[in-house]
């Protein structure tokens, strides 16, 4: 099981809804992305905030920089991506299962907040879950399986991606073929450019999140 990084509900009461931060590669659980839910809880306050370290060793570091990754990307090459997806997606599953379980919540009540590979996994997984995810928040990512997608596709879950268009780890164009990609199989997906951002998230990212979260999780 994966470790995880929390903060419990802000009414001192049971959590009514999760969200999963997924951090992007050479991060961990106790990086950056626990301080939005942090940001969000007053707005929030019955959920749950979670942050799991990723499963695997940063591999492009010292082995005692202590990063984690989801998948190695040693290769950039689209199906390296993707098999390193595929590897790590069972271990996300089992995460998310052991989360609603122990809960006691319907998969409406969870979110996915990914960011750059977080986001990778965040798209690759939740429409392939029985049950639909309360939704999906992908801050400057990218979609892999696309072509798989429609055959493996179990549910539509609503997504929110967001994406700098200064991004230059990232490229903006990834958010648009994403885009193309969720529509064609019939999944809701809303869009949100921000101009000054690079590959971060800026106050309009944290801004929009919150509103989605309030939209589809609350």
């Amino acid at each position: 099981m994966l470790t995880d990084y929390r903060i419990h509900p802000a009414s001192g009461g049971k959590s009514k809804q999760v969200v999963i931060f997924l951090h992007g590669v050479g991060d961990s659980g106790s990086g950056g992305l626990l301080t939005i839910g942090q940001m969000w809880q007053a707005s929030l306050p019955d959920c749950e905030f979670l942050c799991p370290d990723a499963p695997f060793p940063y591999d492009m570091a010292p082995a005692d920089f202590g990063g984690r990754q989801w998948f190695s990307l040693q290769s950039f090459a689209p199906d390296a991506i993707l098999a390193g997806v595929q590897k790590a997606a069972p271990i996300l599953n089992n995460y998310i299962d052991n989360v609603l379980v122990t809960r006691n919540l319907t998969p409406d009540k969870l979110a996915l907040v990914g960011f750059s590979q977080g986001t990778i996994m965040s798209l690759y997984v939740a429409p392939r879950r029985a049950k639909s995810i309360g939704c999906v928040i992908g801050y400057a990512g990218l979609l892999a399986g696309a072509e798989s997608l429609m055959a493996e596709k179990k549910s539509e879950p609503p997504v929110l991606l967001v994406h700098g268009m200064l991004d230059e780890v990232v490229p903006y164009d990834a958010m648009g073929a994403a885009d193309r990609a969720l529509r064609m199989t019939n999944i809701p997906v809303t869009t949100i450019s921000c101009p000054r951002a690079g590959h971060n998230i800026d106050d309009v990212g944290l801004e929009e999140g919150l509103k989605f979260l309030k939209k589809y999780l609350v």
